[in-house]
């Protein structure tokens, strides 16, 4: 069963991430590092002991719709109360609306403890806050003092609208259609597919921002509007009144996240007594929607980031303890005098390489989201200059959190499963239902390929390349200190990680000059290459950078151990990524033959 690792999320965040500098700094008023570990500890009790075990019942039972209406798996219902009562919902939401306007690190840890006992269950909250962010972004005064505490409280959820059956990564072709009503509303019209919990019974309303377009607008993704669409219409006085015209029409049959209702939503059928469509309500300017649909998406990224970390943890967690139960063969160093016959299968080189890799991607991942998460929060506790640094340093971060975590989330949930043998391959282990939940991760909110050409082509161009090359010098200062500490325990790192970094730099800046130049075929054959590449030399950084931690506090033996296990196993990967990101573009032209 999983259990939250409360120390090493609070490590992570105060000594890797930055948290405990900027505490000490007052960046976040009275918050203090005390508080931190309470609010830590709660949500991991809460994780581990109601969460959890409701995860895996809800796996199997699923969300079921019938007659239009939407049932979530037993026991859920009360759970999202008590998670909702808890105050989870409004960690980082304004103060004036009900929220706690807590540091967005805060909420990216809880929310990566929330998908480690329940992805399917979490994706709900994960909308909302999303959602949350948008309204009190881009709402109008009215509808932010309608929607937005009740949404905040969590009494009320959120969805984001965006796909629809030809429409899926080009928004610009989308056709759900949105008309003006003389009342000042509009009435919006279309169907959209993949909601994620766009129909449940968990909450007493729903909040619908829909994508649609206007009679009179301009093609292409300049012509689209943002509308918020609640399925029961609100009263004056704040009380729910008459069914809006949206409804589920189906929910789907998925891989994995089974307890999460993927619905198929139609809008201004006359479904519910009216043929003049879903009452809407603009979100920010007429034709400007995408814009305003983007502060949800990129909240959406990094959360969909920590899904691939939360995954990576459980199912790491799973195959450590099965590893040490079960026993096969003689490993190298038994004994007779063990009075054991076989050898826990944790004590074989190849499953322990297995484990510690999954180990050091986990950790790897966790701190790039976290640190993500801190230049979100820098750039909203700074101001000037600075203030412009930390949100370049967070749109850099935030396309390799997404990809490198949920892609590391696929890959250890993957070796989870080959940990535990053919029972791996049986449901009731459990080990199966990580990978099966895991494999949507690089694939919505963004496909990982899109988000290596937005790393590619919008971040690295950043202040003309200077917002990477100083991350890239703050990366190369970790390793000068660890080559200086010249600590047995570090092993080759100082070497292996200097010369990873070197890659990257060199990948970097081939990749700027092939823009610069105009060569762009070749910058997007080497942009997923590349990312992987980003991320695991961020990954090697920031062991080495706790394992640096953890020695000066007299207790770094195991995260040394890690950081050199990473160095010296993993990052060679590092040189051939950087090959294929300079010379991978002839061959990919000469090859496409191939595909016909």
């Amino acid at each position: 069963m999983y259990s939250a690792p409360v120390e090493e999320i609070a490590f992570t965040l105060n000594h890797i991430a930055g948290l405990g500098s900027a505490l000490e700094e007052g960046r976040f008023g009275d918050l203090s590092g005390d508080l931190v570990d309470a609010i830590l500890e709660e949500a991991g009790r809460f994780a581990s002991g109601e969460m959890a075990p409701l995860g895996e019942s809800g796996d199997r039972e699923g969300a079921t719709l019938a007659d239009g209406v939407v049932t979530t798996p037993a026991g859920w219902v009360e759970l999202y109360r008590h998670w909702r009562e808890g105050g989870w919902n409004g960690l980082t939401a304004p103060e004036a609306y009900g929220g706690q306007n807590l540091p967005h690190m805060l909420n990216v840890a809880t929310l990566e403890m929330w998908n480690s006992a329940s992805m399917a269950f979490a994706l709900a909250p994960t909308l909302t806050m999303g959602a949350i962010d948008a309204l009190a972004t881009h709402g109008s005064e009215a509808l932010k003092a309608t929607y937005l505490e009740k949404t905040v409280s969590g009494e009320w959820t959120g969805t984001m609208n965006l796909t629809e059956p030809h429409a899926g990564s080009d928004l610009g072709v989308l056709k759900s259609r949105a008309e003006r009503s003389d009342d000042g509303s509009y009435r919006i019209f279309g169907q959209k597919i993949f909601i994620t919990w766009g129909e449940h019974d968990a909450a007493d309303n729903i909040i619908h921002l829909v994508l649609a377009r206007l009679p009179d607008a301009p093609a292409g993704t300049r012509g689209i509007s943002l509308f918020l669409v609640p399925k029961f219409l609100v009263n004056e006085d704040g009380s729910l009144g008459e069914r809006n015209d949206v409804f589920c029409h189906s929910i789907e049959h998925k891989l994995g996240i089974h307890g999460s209702p993927t619905c198929t939503m139609i809008y201004g059928d006359g479904k519910f007594g009216t043929e003049n469509g879903a009452v809407g309500y603009l979100v920010g300017e007429e034709n400007k929607g995408l814009a305003c649909m983007f502060t949800m998406m990129n909240n959406a990224r990094l959360a969909v980031g920590i899904q691939g970390v939360a995954i990576a943890e459980a199912a790491t967690q799973k195959a450590i303890a099965y590893a040490r139960e079960r026993t096969q063969g003689k490993a190298p160093g038994w004994s007779a005098e063990t009075g054991n016959s076989m050898s826990p299968i944790i004590d074989h080189p190849d499953v322990a390489q297995m484990l510690l890799t999954m180990r050091a991607l986990t950790q790897g991942a966790r701190a790039i989201c976290y640190a993500c998460a801190y230049a979100t929060d820098m750039s909203h506790h700074t101001e000037g200059e600075t203030a412009r640094h930390w949100a370049e340093r967070a749109a850099l971060l935030t396309p390799i959190a997404k990809s490198f975590s949920t892609d590391i989330g696929v890959e250890v949930a993957s070796l989870g499963i080959q940990v535990h043998g053919g029972m791996g391959f049986i449901e009731e282990t459990g080990a199966a239902r990580y990978l099966r939940d895991a494999r949507i991760a690089p694939i919505y909110e963004g496909t990982n390929g899109i988000q290596a050409i937005d790393l590619v082509t919008r971040k690295l161009p950043l202040s003309n390349g200077d917002q990477v090359r100083g991350l890239i010098a703050e990366l190369k200062d970790v390793a000068e200190e660890v080559a200086a500490r010249n600590d047995d325990a570090f092993g080759e790192t100082g070497i292996r990680l200097r010369a990873a970094i070197t890659a990257l730099e060199s990948a970097t800046a081939w990749l700027l000059e092939a823009q610069a130049e105009g060569r762009a075929a070749d910058a997007l054959a080497g942009a997923t290459p590349y990312q992987r590449l980003f991320g695991l030399v961020l990954t090697g950084t920031y062991l080495a950078k706790g394992g640096l931690v953890a020695v000066d506090n007299g207790e770094g033996d195991k995260r040394a151990s890690l950081c050199r296990f990473m160095a010296e196993n993993l990052l060679a990967e590092t040189s051939a990524l950087k090959d294929r990101v300079i010379a991978g573009s002839a061959s990919l032209a000469a090859a496409r033959a191939v595909l016909d």
